[in-house]
């Protein structure tokens, strides 16, 4: 039943039993006891018949006594038989009928029945407290159940949801795969379309190439036959020609002949007449001399001076003409030549030692600090003799090269060929300035190209190439001709990315060049140098007899370095290249290209601090190990700069160390490429 009709069952009071109703103990029925209303109707009936007169109290107290024995043997028989079979017992009747009785013959008889009454309403409201407690629990276990349900519910709910979102999830992942796949596919189509159309262009570029080459080749092969057909009838219509002349001549042979025997009659005739006329008169005017004296002087002096004007003027415009040859017309390759007008060697190219400079005087009387740094400098840096004058090389190149020199002199006095000579290694180790004084000191003229002038003639080149060399051989002394940078031109012609990068014309060049150096020579030294001799082409290397392999200097050659670079920039202010350039007439008035350019220019010595001396000299050289020359020039004039930025313009030792500790630097900088960080970057 329902809550709401527990509760209202709950709020009744307990109703007494009606008096003919049979008396039922429900309560003894949980305990074993047998049902009680057969025997309560038994005692009633027994009553009447005793004429005893029993309320429902006795007789229900009556029943229990009758029933009571009966339960217990059957509770006590319950363990031996799973079924009890109702008995009845007549003895515990009669005892029943006797208690019954003693009950109503007592005194307390009433009390009895209503201590029994009084027991009925506790145990029925204990009863009813007992259904009350159920009906609780089962309200409260309804409870708990629904809200287990809903629990049940809610969980299913959220499962549900997380499934359903699981299943969301695993259709976006399987939509955005999907899409992956449509693209990757999109993709791969596209990309198969892109190289099916970019094959059939290469088909149709191929087969347009093929059209065009063969319409060139039928276009070639019609000109071929059209001049062949034109040369044909040429040939013919000449042989027609000719042909008809002769017979033509044949035919007027008499006629021919008659009439060139009276053309020489006629000519000879005049001949003949112009000859007697020219001889009277000259008869006539050698009588008028004979007679007269001073009109035969006269004739006899205008004649010799005649002639002598004649002659001198064409050899004077001879010569001229050769003279503005040599400079006017000077191969465009040239960048620098010793030759000049006039035919004598400059005196740049002597091969004599320079004398050392007289020091400086001061207000004192004394030498000052920097003229005699000056003279100590250059007493030591002239011990190379007049061959290699101020060019610093290590012992063993410097003795190959004045070796080199000796050899060339000699083969030059002994009218011998001449042997090429190759120079290589790092720049700026004195490749150049030992070739000027190889022709200097064998009495040779000398001119300077650079390989890189050659690539932008182009197709010229090949004539510009012919044109230097015959240029060169018209020197009367031998010319060295040095080429620098060599391998910017004469690379290998086999391949590779040096290869590559020249043009038809340069490569044109090399094959000229190599035409022209193919025999030895008694005009002309080649002395190429390069920074990278492995990639000259082999007929190139092929071609040269001597092979000097100029190294970065070492401590010693830096030292002299030094000295020799600190005593020209700062001692006595002067340029730091190797003597002074040669240049001839056009050159000395600053005309074409003779004019002034490079060393030899003197400016202001620099004043030298005492603490400035041999010692720090040779410390900066040490410092500057890996330098090539032209570092160590650099570094000197970046100790002139410095000098001539302060205030005071004099050289301490504080100004020149700091500058080679920071030339020492910024090459480590470049050594490593300006690396980002390095020491060049920090102090810049």
């Amino acid at each position: 039943r329902d809550a709401s009709t527990g509760a209202a069952a709950r709020a009744r009071p307990p109703q007494p039993l009606p008096a003919a109703a049979p008396v039922a103990l429900p309560h003894l029925a949980g305990r074993g006891v047998p049902h009680t209303r057969p025997l309560a109707m038994l005692l009633r009936e027994l009553a009447r018949r005793a004429g005893a007169r029993l309320g429902p109290a006795a007789i229900g107290a009556g029943a229990v006594a009758i029933g009571g024995p009966i339960g217990v043997a059957a509770c006590k028989d319950k363990d031996k038989e799973k079924t009890v079979t109702p008995s009845f017992d007549p003895e515990a009747l009669e005892r029943g009928a006797k208690a019954l009785r003693e009950i109503n013959a007592s005194p307390h008889a009433k009390n009895v029945i209503e201590l029994a009454r009084t027991q009925e309403t506790t145990k029925a409201a204990e009863a009813n407290a007992k259904a009350a407690e159920m009906q609780a629990a089962a309200a409260q276990h309804a409870t708990n159940t629904e809200k287990v349900r809903w629990e049940e519910q809610r969980k299913t709910d959220q499962a549900r949801a997380q499934q359903q979102g699981q299943i969301k999830e695993y259709e976006d992942e399987l939509a955005r795969k999907r899409y992956q796949h449509e693209h990757e596919s999109t993709r791969k189509r596209n990309a198969e379309m892109v190289k099916m159309q970019e094959e059939a262009s290469h088909r149709q570029e191929n087969v347009r190439r093929a059209t065009e080459e063969q319409i060139q080749q039928s276009r070639r092969e019609t000109d071929r036959q059209k001049a062949e057909h034109e040369r044909e009838l040429i040939r013919a219509k000449s042989i027609a020609e000719a042909e008809g002349r002769i017979a033509e001549n044949r035919a007027n042979e008499d006629v021919i002949r008659r009439q060139m025997l009276a053309k020489i009659e006629a000519e000879t005739n005049k001949a003949m007449t112009l000859l007697k006329e020219t001889l009277r008169a000259a008869g006539d005017g050698v009588n008028a001399l004979l007679a007269d004296q001073t009109k035969g002087a006269a004739l006899v002096g205008g004649l010799t001076a005649l002639a002598a004007g004649v002659y001198g003027a064409r050899e004077g415009s001879r010569m001229g003409f050769r003279m503005l040859e040599r400079y006017l017309g000077q191969p465009s390759l040239v960048r620098e030549t010793s030759r000049n007008v006039w035919g004598f060697r400059p005196s740049a190219v002597s091969a004599t030692p320079a004398a050392a400079p007289k020091p400086a005087l001061g207000p004192d009387g004394k030498p000052t600090a920097a003229s005699a740094v000056s003279s100590a400098l250059s007493s030591s840096s002239n011990g190379n003799g007049g061959i290699l004058g101020e060019v610093v090389l290590e012992r063993g190149l410097e003795a190959r090269v004045r070796h080199l020199a000796v050899s060339t002199a000699n083969t030059r006095k002994n009218n011998a060929p001449f042997r090429n000579v190759m120079l290589y290694g790092p720049p700026g180790t004195g490749k150049t300035m030992a070739a000027k004084r190889l022709a200097r000191y064998s009495g040779l003229d000398y001119a300077l190209m650079t390989g890189g002038d050659v690539a932008p003639l182009g197709a010229d080149a090949v004539t510009r190439i012919h044109e230097l060399f015959d240029w060169a051989g018209t020197s009367r002394r031998g010319l060295l001709l040095f080429i620098d940078e060599a391998d910017a031109f004469l690379a290998k012609r086999g391949g590779g990315v040096a290869a590559a990068e020249h043009s038809t014309g340069v490569r044109a060049a090399l094959n000229a060049l190599l035409y022209r150096t193919g025999e030895l020579s008694r005009d002309v030294v080649l002395v190429i140098a390069t920074n990278r001799p492995e990639d000259l082409d082999a007929a190139v290397l092929d071609r040269m007899d001597e092979a000097l392999e100029f190294g970065l200097p070492d401590l010693d050659a830096r030292t002299r370095l030094c000295k020799l670079y600190f005593d020209k920039l700062i001692a006595r202010g002067e340029d730091a290249g190797d003597d002074k350039p040669a240049q001839g007439f056009l050159g000395a008035m600053g005309i074409g290209k003779g004019g002034k350019r490079g060393g030899g220019k003197i400016g202001t010595p620099i004043r030298v601090a005492p603490d400035v001396d041999d010692a720090s000299i040779a410390s900066a050289a040490k410092k500057a190990e890996g330098f090539s020359g032209r570092e160590i020039a650099k570094m000197m004039a970046s100790v002139q700069g410095a000098v001539y930025g302060s205030g005071d313009a004099v050289l301490t030792a504080e100004t020149f160390e700091a500058v080679v500790a920071y030339k020492v630097k910024e090459h480590a900088g470049r050594k490593a490429g300006f690396a980002a960080g390095g020491p060049g970057a920090k102090k810049r």
